[in-house]
């Protein structure tokens, strides 16, 4: 049993929620603040349950499509598909409970959240395909993980406001930033393979500057949070430490070497956004 669990959980990469969780968290602090609903402890179960099942539902939707090109690529052949440890039939009965799980915790918490689940679900799972024909496949990755603090807000307010739209654009070009660095180690596999990324398209020395400038971008979108929603020294305090780590993790890879790029990629990004999350939901709150 716990192993089963264990490669479900690997299939996910439950670990990666440490990406859009944090940004999730800050903007239903947001909407608390804004409309205490009457229930917080059971909506935030529930905003908590449809982010885990709306991102498992993405993730094992992604595995099952690139099975057949994970198991050509070395850095990815032995992920679960492609070793045998799961089944395809498996993992697109893993999809679909995630998928039933995800709408009827969207329709429990109000319609408009049910309603919108829809698209949602098509940009999620629909971010597998596109790098099979656009090189824009880190951005529709940014925009799937923007969805969490978008979604987050909406489900306690039924509304959107102009921080948190801020704060999503932020997300989709800090992950599409560093998702072109998490492809660097695919150029010459993609490119044998017409598949499409800024990598393949444009080359690691221009796709790093890409990515870099995709950051240097994030700084006025993350001010643009802060003064809109008029937070405080801890807010600007979790920016300059955001700002900080996301200048380490291009430091580390360059173009002759990318050694270290599990440290840039999961490390980095994983520590930036839970001490982002941390204490902007400190100012909130304080």
């Amino acid at each position: 049993m716990i192993q089963n669990i264990k490669k479900y959980t690997s299939l996910v990469v439950f670990a990666h929620t440490v990406f859009a969780l944090p940004f999730a968290l800050i903007a239903l602090t947001m909407a608390y603040m804004a409309a205490p609903p009457a229930r917080p402890a059971l909506l935030l179960f529930q905003a908590l349950v449809c982010m885990v099942t709306a991102r498992n539902s993405a993730m094992s939707f992604n595995r099952y499509a690139d099975r057949l090109i994970d198991a050509q690529n070395e850095r990815t052949k032995n992920r679960e598909l492609p070793s045998g440890k799961l089944s395809p039939r498996a993992v697109l009965l893993f999809f679909g409970v995630n998928v039933v799980l995800f709408l009827l915790c969207s329709l429990s918490i109000n319609r408009l959240c049910f309603y919108l689940a829809f698209p949602a679900l098509v940009v999620l799972c629909g971010y597998s395909y596109t790098k099979r024909f656009t090189w824009l496949c880190h951005f529709v990755l940014g925009a799937a993980l923007a969805i969490a603090p978008a979604g987050a807000y909406i489900a306690v307010t039924g509304t959107i406001t102009l921080p948190i739209l801020w704060l999503s654009a932020m997300v989709v070009l800090w992950v599409g930033g560093f998702d072109i660095l998490y492809s660097l180690p695919d150029e010459e596999h993609d490119r044998s393979h017409a598949l499409h990324s800024i990598p393949q398209y444009f080359g690691r020395k221009r796709a790093l500057y890409i990515s870099g400038g995709l950051h240097l971008m994030v700084l006025p979108l993350m001010a643009l949070f802060g003064l809109s929603a008029s937070l405080g020294w801890c807010f600007w305090v979790a920016s300059s430490v955001f700002t900080g780590l996301l200048i380490y993790q291009h430091a580390i890879v360059s173009v002759r070497d990318i050694s270290k790029l599990n440290r840039a990629f999961f490390t980095t990004n994983g520590v930036a956004s839970a001490l982002f999350a941390l204490l902007t939901i400190a100012d909130l709150l304080l």
